[in-house]
């Protein structure tokens, strides 16, 4: 599995407030497997997460959001928590780069509250997805058929619920960007 994902490379976009296992979790799987993984931010140096009920651990930005392009890599990961989806969804840069990725045919992956950054970018509306409970009837009405499964693929859009979901999440987006799924037909 080391070698699964040689030569591919994948970005995590977040800023201050996300969930720490959904950030790290998938970041170490696909490290594991043998991806490049870059941490984007519209932050400088780092950025701190927030780990269920308090402040978590900062994570070192690789990137800072202006510099960073959809071509540059296999796909992008969208990390969930309340406070981190929501800053971003007003970031007119966070939006334009995940919208590149998805018009570019590369897999996109959001957990949790994430998705409504899928929403945001129109990328929700026709898809299968799902997302963490909460935000069930933002995903609805945004023209997305919501399921309650913890990973749900649609054209090289996953998604899933919450950090008990991170391993068959981690999972499905290594299986998709190493057999090239990601270029599924662009937008």
């Amino acid at each position: 599995m080391a070698a699964a994902l040689s030569g591919k490379r994948i970005l995590i976009l977040a800023t201050n407030g996300f969930e720490q296992s959904e950030l790290e979790v998938p970041r170490d799987r696909l490290k594991a497997a043998g991806a490049e993984v870059d941490v984007v931010s519209p932050e400088a140096g780092e950025i701190k997460g927030w780990d269920k009920k308090d402040w978590g651990r900062a994570v070192k930005v690789d990137r800072p959001l202006k510099e960073a392009k959809a071509a540059d890599y296999d796909a992008i990961v969208l990390p969930g928590g309340q406070m981190n989806p929501d800053l971003l969804r007003v970031n007119a840069d966070a939006l334009k780069l995940i919208k590149a990725f998805y018009d570019a045919g590369k897999t996109v992956a959001a957990v949790c509250h994430a998705p409504w950054l899928l929403i945001e970018t129109g990328i929700a509306k026709g898809k299968k997805m799902t997302s963490y409970s909460s935000i069930k009837t933002d995903v609805i009405n945004a023209g997305a058929k919501w399921e309650d499964s913890e990973v749900v693929t649609d054209n090289g859009v996953i998604t899933s619920r919450n950090p008990g979901d991170l391993e068959a999440f981690s999972k499905k987006i290594i299986e998709e960007v190493r057999e090239g799924k990601h270029q599924r037909q662009a937008a």
